[in-house]
């Protein structure tokens, strides 16, 4: 099967009968008014606040397919199976039927209806032979039982198909840093009322691998040793952490799960190696013609799959507004780009003749066309973005490439040197390095570029305390702050302002907007006092949830390139403001206290930058 198959499928199975989901559209790989991490990275990311006992516009059980991504595997990336950018296929049950009793498929559902379900669609749909299929399930600790309750579902999923599945040799158990989800990661690290539960990983057997010595006798499906691969994980959210340390369960309890589209369509065809399906080949082909090398050359993979997966990944961040630059998300993009140039000049043995990654950007469009990418929307400025972006790093890349290659012995000043004169990211003046046998010191090198390598790690760690998925007091406030500025941007500077994304801490709001020039002095004021004057109101905030249509003829405000579901949130600031939104929002703006604007700046490309706070 294709990847549009397999995708298509998998949407179709949860959104049949008995099952009856609710499709819902992939968010943008920016989060929205989620500071705590740089991009999505999960179907869950963007439902956390459903997850958490919010109302779901389109009832309790939800499908799709999203487009995530996560740059903390760049480091993975060259073997048959990490990648950065992926699409997680996803369905959830959001407990309590009585939240969304309007609907008529209300009803949540558990382990008893979830793993027979994936079972089935596994076996069933995409054909997998169920021999091929091993599971893992918590093994409990001092605190929170053993799953026995998906253990024994699981035995009899297989007993029905003729496989007497017992533990240890089918079914195997993990502790909690394998089998235990929550968004703090293990029991200890969970803060009191924070929700979290066992999650069940389903792996395929690769036939070709199974009698592979090398393995030895201690291998199993969570060893990473390349004979298994997992491809399905279902998080169980069944229990609350008490003030006392204890555990427990919840009156609302959630499924959430997450299976990598691209490693389904990989084990569909047998195939360990992902970079094999038709959701690389494309565009392995274009650097093969590019280098005149092959893929099938094992010398070659590694370096042909860092470039195929970097490209994609930078052509889905430019697309959802993200340009390469040297700070945050920009700054991931930059170093993606940067790292393919690299691998490409290697495998080239020079840039001359210039690479042309345009034809690599053009198969990724051409991929997902009518899926995540449409002709009419201007998006064809993605290959003048990467163009540009490796023009301008590929003047410097030979200096910077000889300089290396000239010292005997390289330092962190070396690599400070390189960063500030030819760009080089600095991951990728180590990497090089490596190659050479060289290690710079590690402490003169976190002294020398802090800074830069909490930007590089940042995504993984999280960049910001807070957040609005904690819905804390200051946050919830800046939340509502956003929606007030973008209306009085709106009146003071032309109705041509539109949303491009936000970030919002504890401390602080920051909204992106269209705007072609620096705001004047006096207008920044302007768009001060209008704000302040809507605070001074007492407007009351009302929320609607309406019909996707209906809200924008109503003149809902939403985001541009956006993609939402059928029907959507519709928050109301008096007669002021009127914005499709997941909230959450205070409930009149004397809440707010006063706005105040401290800094503008320009994120070219007719785009600027506000921060602001209230107090």
């Amino acid at each position: 099967m294709t990847g549009k198959e397999v995708r298509q499928k998998y949407l179709d199975f949860f959104k049949e009968s008995p099952r009856n989901h609710k499709e819902i559209p992939s968010a943008s790989l920016v989060p929205e008014n989620d500071p705590t991490t740089l991009f999505v990275g999960s179907g869950m990311q963007p439902l956390i606040p459903y997850l958490l006992g919010e109302a779901h516009p389109l009832g309790t059980k939800l499908v799709n397919s999203q487009k995530s991504f996560r740059a903390q595997d760049i480091e993975e990336i060259g073997d048959n199976r990490h990648t950065t950018f992926f699409e997680m296929l996803g369905n959830w049950s959001l407990g309590d039927p009585a939240r969304n009793a309007s609907h008529s498929d209300a009803g949540g559902y558990f382990k008893k209806e979830q793993l027979p379900w994936f079972f089935e669609f596994l076996t069933k749909v995409l054909g997998l032979n169920p021999k091929r299929l091993y599971v893992s399930v918590f093994e409990g600790n001092e605190i929170v039982p053993k799953d026995t309750e998906s253990i024994e579902i699981w035995k009899g999923i297989f007993r029905n198909v003729g496989i007497e599945a017992k533990e240890g040799e089918r079914i195997f158990s993990y502790g909690v840093e394998k089998n235990w989800w929550s968004r703090s990661g293990v029991p200890d690290r969970m803060p009191p009322g924070e929700p979290g539960g066992p999650d069940s990983e389903v792996f395929f057997e690769f036939s070709s691998l199974k009698h592979d010595p090398k393995f030895g006798e201690k291998c199993h499906p969570n060893c990473d040793c390349g004979r298994f691969l997992e491809i399905g994980n279902s998080v169980f959210m069944q229990y609350q952490k008490q003030s006392d340390g204890s555990f427990q369960e919840l009156p609302q309890k959630n499924v959430d799960f997450g299976g990598g589209l691209e490693r389904l369509v990989a084990v569909s065809e047998n195939r360990s190696d992902i970079f094999s399906v038709d959701l690389y080949q494309p565009l392995i082909k274009e650097i093969e013609k590019m280098t005149d090398k092959s893929y099938k050359d094992a010398v070659n993979k590694p370096s042909m799959r860092i470039i195929v997966d970097h490209i994609k990944a930078a052509t889905f961040l430019i697309a959802d507004g993200i340009m390469p630059s040297n700070k945050e998300q920009g700054y991931v993009a930059r170093r993606l780009l940067r790292r393919a140039a690299v691998k490409m000049h290697f495998l080239m043995g020079g840039f001359e003749p210039r690479p042309d990654f345009s034809a690599i950007v053009e198969s990724v469009k051409a991929m997902y066309q009518g899926i995540y990418f449409d002709n009419n929307t201007g998006e064809g400025k993605i290959e003048e973005i990467i163009d540009e972006e490796m023009n301008k790093f590929a003047k410097s890349l030979g200096k910077g490439l000889k300089i290396l290659e000239s010292i005997q012995k390289a330092d962190a000043k070396v690599a400070f040197d390189l960063y500030q004169s030819y760009g080089f990211p600095l991951e990728i003046t180590k990497e090089i390095l490596q190659i050479k046998g060289q290690r710079i010191d590690e402490e003169e090198f976190r002294r020398e570029f802090e800074i830069h390598k909490n930007l590089s790690r940042s995504t993984s760690s999280g960049m910001f305390r807070g957040g609005l998925a904690d819905h804390s007091e200051q946050v919830v406030k800046l939340h509502t702050a956003t929606h007030l500025l973008q209306q009085a941007l709106r009146e003071v500077l032309g109705k041509h302002v539109r949303q491009k994304g936000s970030h919002i801490t504890a401390e602080r709001l920051r909204f992106d907007f269209t705007h072609p020039k620096q705001l004047k002095v006096e207008e920044v004021e302007k768009v001060v006092k209008v704000v302040n004057e809507q605070i001074q109101k007492d407007l009351k905030v009302d929320m609607k949830i309406l019909p996707l249509k209906d809200a924008i003829s109503n003149g809902a405000l939403y985001v541009e390139g956006e993609k939402y579901p059928e029907k959507v949130k519709v928050y109301s600031v008096g007669n002021f403001s009127k914005e499709i939104c997941g909230g959450p929002h205070v409930v009149s703006t004397k809440a707010l206290g006063y706005f105040k604007i401290f800094k503008e700046e320009s994120l070219g490309s007719g785009i600027r930058r506000i921060y602001a706070t209230v107090k």
